[in-house]
């Protein structure tokens, strides 16, 4: 028998090992045979939209959350004006301030004004006792934080005589300028003067003392020193401390004027008062806030703009 003979009686005699499949892998391979595979493309992710750009939705975070507040003041307000008799609410207030900036520069006597002049009137009296505390103050501020003596010397007065309340000065104000203006003016010029003293004073004090060194060295004179060195070093605890100055000297005119009267926001209220329109009173005091809020916005953006450092 040949070689080929008895390889092919074997192969018949011996069965082939065959490994075994399941009926997925049977099924996928009969599918593939069966049809051309196919390429899937996945679907695309859905694309997230905004509802609002960026700049729209920063605009609401800014805007929503006052609106918020003066929706919860209103609200208030007019639960109060609902449950206390003779309280006006909202739209009785409003109704009144459309009435009364109208024309609010009319004059009908000395003593009969649109709450405009009473407004300049008041703005008048802060702007005079405020310039004369900031001629004195700032200086003076200067001084005592350049020279040991004079801290030491004025700082028992300056301890004594800051906590005492404005108002106890406006008598002394009364007795020594006979006049009620005047008077109103001095309670200004002495409940501005603390801040812009203190404040400067500390920013004197905090200047690195490598600068001082330097100045010792290149033999500068005084005036050079302030004016080079110290001034801006100083410059925002000065601004800070008239931001405070300009608060109290708001705060304080209107309870001079209510005292002193004349013509004046503080005087107004208490006239409004006497006439029992308490809708006038809740006008001045959101024009008090107003007014006063815009003073210290200026200040702000004043110590923001002005940098001593870029002339």
């Amino acid at each position: 028998m040949s070689a080929v003979s008895m390889t092919a009686s074997n192969l018949a005699a011996e069965p082939l090992a065959v490994e075994p499949r399941t009926h997925a892998q049977a099924a996928a391979t009969s599918e593939t045979s069966a049809a051309p595979q196919a390429t899937v493309k996945p679907a695309p992710a859905p694309r997230y939209r905004a509802p609002l750009g960026p700049r729209v939705n920063a605009v609401l975070k800014k805007v929503l959350p006052p609106l918020f507040g003066i929706g919860l003041l209103l609200g208030v307000w007019a639960i109060v004006a609902m449950k206390t008799q003779g309280f006006p609410g909202p739209l009785q207030t409003w109704a009144a301030a459309v009435e009364i900036f109208a024309d609010p520069f009319y004059r009908n006597g000395p003593n009969d004004q649109g709450i405009g002049w009473n407004i300049l009137s008041s703005l008048q009296r802060v702007g005079i006792g405020f310039g004369i505390a900031a001629l004195v103050g700032i200086p003076m501020g200067f001084l005592i934080g350049r020279f040991n003596f004079l801290n030491s010397m004025l700082d028992p007065l300056i301890s004594l005589l800051r906590p005492v309340s404005p108002l106890a000065w406006l008598p002394i104000g009364l007795l020594v300028f006979k006049k009620a203006d005047p008077a109103a003016t001095w309670t200004i010029f002495i409940c501005s003067i603390w801040p812009m003293i203190l404040n400067t004073a500390q920013g004197v004090q905090r200047v690195p003392q490598d600068y001082m060194n330097v100045a010792r060295v290149l033999n500068l004179s005084e005036f050079k020193i302030i004016t080079k060195i110290l001034f801006p070093a100083v410059l925002p605890y000065m601004l800070t401390g008239i931001r405070l100055s300009i608060g109290t000297a708001w705060l304080v005119i209107v309870a001079a004027e209510m005292l002193t009267g004349g013509v004046g926001i503080g005087f107004w209220v208490w006239d409004e008062w006497n006439n029992l329109k308490v809708e006038h009173i809740v006008i001045a005091i959101f024009v008090i806030g107003i007014v006063g809020l815009m003073l210290e916005q200026a200040l702000l953006l004043i110590a923001r703009r002005f940098s001593y450092g870029n002339n």
